[in-house]
């Protein structure tokens, strides 16, 4: 296994089937789960979480036909849902791979059927309803019924779901979830007074899933908190016990001495107003640690929290170790994770910076390896130092 010395994710799948199994307990037994592994696995790589999820899911979804044929190439052989539309160009793909679009107009329900015919093979799909995101999906009135229709009795095609999603399930107050849900149903009742089943009823996201299990229905989709961070503070988090998976890890480069006045980074918006120690820590903004930490965040070295100095640069950053004993080269720092009684969390980088704790995992760079823990032992790793340009 190759050792990183600048800065590494260690992505802890016992516990991405820790907090899986957790959800699956607070839902209703007949539910099935989909394991969202979009944006490589919100930054955890989507190959080695879905691996680690396989025995617990339905299906997998993702965001992009790319996303889709990547799990494919690797192997994965569940259905796996296209959250977002896809252009027609990859419908001859998906159509191969058994890989499920999302439908919701007409025109991607045609070009899907004649990809599907020219194939000679069923091509199934998901349809989307709009229920109140505004973002994709039929309207879920008489207009969007007689659509769904028109759409599924199209030759080749078949609809082996139809879903929505919740645009506020993560907020205390559940009326415009609750709205929600029941339009939904209302235009599944709809469809089936015209004589339409479809199978597969799904609309629950990670946030329904701890709060709302009643909307589990045949899926429920696990997101966010697959990687062991809730949707917000404002859902009940003793429902669902959650792990974090992700732990970001650098070292020391250098520590130096400074004397009062002496301004650190860009800019000198930090001035020491004392004798200080200012460890250098090879991490920037450039690896997707957020530059708005810049005077807000700290790290753990030894356990103890240090400052950020100064405003975090693209591949470095400065702290105040002044108080911490024993800081030199090669010191191990914690970006995010726990070190002896301290923690870092995401959601505490999000607080410190103003961001949000989705944004950060998924920003983690291509730059930062990611080396995947079983039993606390390394079980495998990707980086992209080899990457290759073949037309160049």
């Amino acid at each position: 296994m190759k050792e990183y010395t600048r800065v590494f994710a260690e992505i802890d799948l016992d516990a991405v089937v820790f907090n899986i199994e957790s959800m699956k307990k607070n839902l209703a037994p007949g539910t099935g789960l989909v394991g969202v592994v979009k944006a490589d696995g919100y930054g955890h790589g989507s190959v080695p979480v879905a691996r680690a999820i396989a025995p617990y899911v339905e299906a997998y979804a993702v965001a992009t036909a790319e996303e889709a044929l990547l799990l494919h190439r690797h192997g994965v052989r569940k259905p796996v849902l296209v959250l977002g539309p896809v252009h027609k160009s990859h419908y001859k793909s998906l159509a191969e791979h058994g890989i499920r679009p999302v439908i919701f107009t007409l025109e991607q329900a045609k070009e899907l059927s004649k990809e599907a015919v020219r194939q000679k093979r069923t091509a199934d799909f998901h349809l989307a309803v709009d229920t109140g995101m505004s973002r994709i999906g039929l309207d879920a009135d008489e207009t969007g019924a007689g659509l769904a229709v028109e759409i599924c009795s199209l030759p080749g095609i078949r609809a082996e779901g139809i879903f929505t999603h919740f645009a506020r399930a993560d907020e205390e107050d559940k009326n415009w979830s609750d709205a929600q849900l029941a339009c939904f149903l209302h235009f599944v009742k709809m469809l089936e007074e015209r004589g339409l089943q479809i199978p597969v009823k799904h609309c629950a996201n990670s946030a329904a899933i701890i709060d709302m299990p009643k909307t589990g229905l045949d899926w429920a989709r696990a997101g966010i908190s697959l990687y062991g961070m809730y949707p917000s503070g404002e859902v009940a988090k003793e429902a669902v016990p959650l792990q974090p998976v992700m732990r970001l890890k650098s070292f020391v480069t250098y520590v130096k001495e400074i004397a009062p006045g002496r301004p650190v980074s860009y800019g000198g918006t930090f001035v020491a107003e004392e004798p200080m120690r200012v460890a250098t820590v090879p991490v920037g903004y450039g690896d997707g640690y957020p530059r708005n930490l810049s005077g807000r965040g700290f790290v753990l070295i030894r356990g103890q929290k240090a400052p950020i100095l100064g405003r975090v640069c693209m591949d470095q950053l400065m702290v105040d170790v002044t108080r911490i004993a024993d800081v030199g080269a090669d010191t191990k720092v914690t970006l995010i994770g726990r070190e002896g009684d301290n923690e870092i969390r995401v959601e505490d980088l999000a607080e410190w910076g103003g961001g949000f704790h989705y944004e950060i995992v998924c920003d983690i760079g291509k730059r930062v390896p990611r080396v995947y823990l079983r039993g606390n032992e390394a079980v495998g790793s990707k980086d992209y130092f080899e990457d290759v340009y073949p037309e160049f």
